[in-house]
């Protein structure tokens, strides 16, 4: 997030409940089972609980995660659960309270900490850390995330840094590749590698020795997985992209709000989810910048 915050949208330009509830109700009777629910942080919109139920109680029961910052997590934990919540991922670059202060703009390590073990408490598991690596900022910190699933059934996963806007406080060589990760993992020992399983999605997965969690590696740079991707992302505004790193877009509003048809809404998902591209161009020359920053896109 920009230090002088994002700009403002009126409630008018963004999808109300009943017009998400729709999009994913034509998105289930086209084949996903799997929904996300993110942000921005999809916990401070008013109604989520209830939003939750609704997709959750839906005819296809689809299953339904969350990415949140945790710091809203602990006190509701047990409702959202109770709503339908599968799962949670989780947003955590450092598990030190200065670091934290540095890179969130505000204090709130320790109510981090509480939602994931609320989290744990009422059964979201496979509860998910995405740990983002940089050089000089918490690389001495990999070892230490690691060492949290000898003792939790945590999913700690280390996704290489994407430049995803070309104005962020970070450059492409601050991150650290997912090669270097895995040679700072092996100070705890051997890594076990674990099948692939399709939870699991683009991380390779690897369990330390007695180990109750385990270590994900997301090469989403070095190695991407584009081969293997099957998401679209669907945004407040109402836009769905196929690729991440992409601009094309599929505007879904004005058929929601000119009253068509959901056969309308479902040839505008199915053009969407064909023109998703072969792969990213990151590090090629053709590649372009996102023209949105990840708040706007949804992680």
């Amino acid at each position: 997030m920009p230090e002088s915050g994002v700009p403002e949208l009126t409630h008018g330009d963004v999808l109300r409940y009943e017009e998400l509830l729709r999009v994913v109700a034509v998105a289930c009777r086209l084949g996903i089972r799997k929904i996300r629910v993110t942000g921005g942080e999809p916990l401070v919109r008013r109604g989520i609980v209830s939003f939750i139920g609704q997709l959750a109680h839906l005819p296809e029961k689809p299953e339904i995660t969350l990415t949140t910052n945790g710091l809203q997590l602990a006190e509701q934990a047990e409702k959202l659960k109770a709503a339908g919540l599968s799962r949670v991922n989780i947003s955590l670059d450092t598990l030190r309270p200065e670091r934290f202060l540095e890179l969130t703009r505000r204090s709130g390590l320790e109510q981090v900490l509480a939602g994931i073990a609320a989290a744990e408490r009422v059964g979201m598991l496979p509860i998910k850390l995405n740990v983002i690596p940089f050089k000089n900022f918490n690389a001495d910190e990999i070892v230490d995330f690691a060492r949290l699933t000898l003792e939790h059934p945590w999913d700690v996963r280390f996704i290489e840094f994407m430049p995803i806007s070309a104005d962020l406080d970070y450059r492409s060589g601050d991150g650290l590749p997912i090669s270097e990760v895995e040679a700072r993992l092996q100070a705890l020992g051997e890594l076990q590698v674990l099948p692939r399983q399709e939870a699991a999605g683009p991380a390779r997965m690897y369990r330390l020795s007695g180990a109750k969690g385990r270590i994900g590696l997301i090469p989403s740079v070095s190695g991407h997985f584009c081969g293997d991707c099957n998401r679209l992302r669907v945004m407040a505004d109402g836009r769905v992209r196929g690729c991440l790193f992409g601009n094309e877009e599929v505007d879904l509003r004005p058929a929601l709000r000119d009253g068509l048809d959901d056969e309308t809404l479902e040839q505008l998902l199915l053009a969407a989810a064909c023109a998703k591209p072969e792969k990213h161009r990151i590090n090629a020359k053709e590649f372009v910048t996102p023209n949105r920053r990840m708040h706007g896109i949804g992680g």
